[in-house]
């Protein structure tokens, strides 16, 4: 008799107490994810980390849960990268009108193949994929790195989130604005010969173009969430410009759609100057990370 009355006054107060579970929901995120994010990981010296593992069998299969874990974040962010091709499906198709109007639009373009205009749809919705589906690829990435990460190493890279999606979006968005329309007349003409354009040429030349380009753009970010966090140094980065400048010319040359070197130089130009922006950066988050232990510093040697 006790537990029906249990029972039935359980099913009665279902409503209540879904109710005050709502209710408590967003405290108890909150609170978790306060907690996540200042809870200060454990120091563990890199080369004993490397002898717990050559003797440890508890280091070795913690070893292989991270790996574990790893593999799950990247099987996560694989399924919200094709979540985002499936979204992009909507509307790939005015985006590829989009994309041809610094030609002309799709009639000056002419397929000799059954599968080409199928190519260039799904080349399309992958860039438009991977744009829609960065922010939650960066934070599948960020969740896994998090717990080794100081509060203040986690802030900057959960704030640095949204903002690898604005610089991507704006590196595609200066390829197609400021990039195309002055590089495009010029080598359609090239030594006034007239090109017969392929959808297939011309779709991997621009969204090649706009990727990389939008990739390069994350590099001032990157840079300066890595300084900030301690982990490069901007005179590193200073000293070793001409480097840089040797792998920014490789680089180009291998994400180049084409064997010319204007197109190559329309890539390198624009990631040098990222590179030197990046130098700038660095030096701005080195001093901002500074600052507070100098401030400790003076404030103990007043003491």
């Amino acid at each position: 008799m006790r537990e029906s009355l249990r029972t039935v006054g359980r099913i009665l107060t279902f409503p209540i107490r879904a109710v005050w579970w709502l209710i408590k929901l967003p405290v108890r995120f909150f609170t978790s994810a306060r907690t996540f994010l200042m809870t200060e990981p454990e120091e563990h010296p890199l080369g004993d980390v490397f002898a717990d593992l050559a003797q440890s069998q508890q280091a070795r299969r913690i070893f292989w849960d991270q790996v574990e874990a790893l593999r799950g974040h990247l099987l996560r962010a694989l399924v919200g990268l094709v979540v985002g091709i499936a979204i992009s499906f909507t509307f790939t198709e005015r985006l590829v009108h989009f994309l041809a109007l610094p030609i002309g639009g799709l009639s000056a373009l002419r397929a000799i193949e059954v599968t080409e205009s199928v190519g260039v749809f799904m080349k399309v919705a992958l860039l438009a994929g991977i744009a829609i589906a960065l922010p939650y690829m960066a934070f599948e990435f960020w969740l896994f790195a998090a717990p080794g990460l100081r509060p203040r190493e986690r802030m900057y890279g959960i704030v640095g989130i949204p903002l690898a999606a604005i610089f991507f979006l704006g590196g595609m968005a200066f390829t197609y604005y400021m990039l195309l329309p002055s590089a495009l007349p010029f080598l359609l003409n090239f030594l006034g010969i007239q090109a017969q354009l392929r959808p297939q040429s011309y779709f991997a030349f621009i969204t090649g173009l706009m990727f990389w380009i939008g990739v390069a753009c994350e590099f001032p970010l990157v840079v300066y969430f890595l300084t900030a966090m301690g982990l490069i140094r901007p005179q590193a980065l200073r000293r070793q410009w001409r480097l840089a400048i040797i792998i920014i010319a490789v680089g180009a040359a291998a994400i180049t759609p084409t064997v010319d070197p204007v197109n190559m130089g329309l890539v390198m130009l624009p990631m040098s100057l990222l590179y030197f922006i990046s130098i700038a950066l660095s030096y701005a988050a080195d001093a901002g990370r500074r600052r507070p232990q100098q401030e400790k510093t003076h404030q103990e040697a007043s003491a």
